[in-house]
């Protein structure tokens, strides 16, 4: 479930956690002694669904005891399989070379990580964004042979091209607007290049804890989650609440959807920098997540005050 950035133990920031071990890492890569780690690509979905007061968002609480962003609130998401360049599968929606133009990517790259935010999302919400034909949806992902394939995809053993071709299912790329870019900073160990979709839970489907990263889900509107953020009960790293925010003025899961065309999609990458004996951390176009870490005596780095 990557999201742009990692989380370790560290003290919160509003809901905003930043890891102790940050100020040496970053004093190394300014000293040319860390060589930053190539991001892996990633996707991540933002599904919605209308409520009584508008739209709200589905929600994943990552296991307290996880190596990455435990305790934080995230979205369905992660790695995509790079098996998905390969097979040209059955698609729906705007096409292959469209897809690159908006993301500025190959098609072969765009396929990729648009099968990535589908494969995800079943994987972890048992959500299928998928049909027989162009104009349709699967209704119901429960049952047996539903979750098996489900597990096979989640170990890898099964692509997913692979598993629309077996079940003659279209993927539903119409169904996604890319929403956000945003990559890991240099300095960090795990580094994801994650693009951020946006989608409308499909009629007859249902949302369910299908990831075992995850110990809570919810469904929440974004302005309750950024609030909750705002009062430290709700843990999130830079990229959830800088999007939650983002989906805060629209009335619809349909109006956010047609509003993905617009968004702007220039990565999204932290900088660092020494000033005056404290570390500043920033990210551009982003001033709420500005973070000054006082640096202790004697050291390169130390715990952020």
């Amino acid at each position: 479930m990557p999201n742009g950035q990692n989380a370790e133990q560290g003290p919160p920031a509003g809901g905003q956690w930043y890891p102790p071990e940050w100020p040496d890492r970053i004093r190394a890569l300014a000293d040319g002694a860390l060589t930053p780690v190539e991001p892996k690509r990633a996707a991540t979905v933002m599904l919605l669904r209308d409520g009584d007061t508008g739209p709200t968002v589905h929600m994943l609480r990552r296991r307290a005891s996880m190596a990455f962003a435990g305790g934080a609130y995230a979205y369905p998401g992660g790695g995509v399989d790079p098996r998905d360049e390969d097979h040209l599968i059955a698609w729906a929606g705007p096409t292959r070379a469209a897809w690159a133009e908006r993301m500025g990517t190959d098609p072969a790259t765009a396929q990729a990580i648009v099968c990535g935010a589908v494969r995800e999302t079943f994987e972890e919400a048992g959500v299928l964004l998928a049909g027989e034909s162009a104009d349709t949806v699967v209704g119901d992902t429960t049952g047996e042979d539903w979750e098996a394939a489900r597990a096979a995809l989640v170990a890898r053993e099964l692509s997913f091209a692979e598993f629309l071709d077996r079940r003659g299912l279209v993927l539903r790329s119409d169904l996604l607007g890319a929403w956000a870019r945003w990559i890991t900073p240099e300095f960090e160990p795990r580094r994801y290049d994650t693009w951020f979709f946006v989608a409308a839970l499909p009629e007859g489907q249902r949302t369910r804890n299908a990831s075992t990263e995850a110990d809570r889900t919810v469904w929440i509107r974004p302005a309750d989650a950024a609030a909750g953020y705002d009062k430290g009960e709700l843990l999130m790293m830079p990229p959830t609440i800088s999007t939650l925010r983002s989906l805060e003025p629209y009335a619809s899961a349909a109006g956010a959807l047609a509003a993905a065309a617009a968004q702007d999609l220039t990565p999204v990458l932290a900088q660092a920098s020494f000033e005056g004996g404290e570390l500043v951390l920033s990210w551009p176009g982003h001033d709420e997540f500005t973070k000054r870490v006082r640096l202790g005596l004697g050291r390169a780095g130390g715990a952020p005050a």
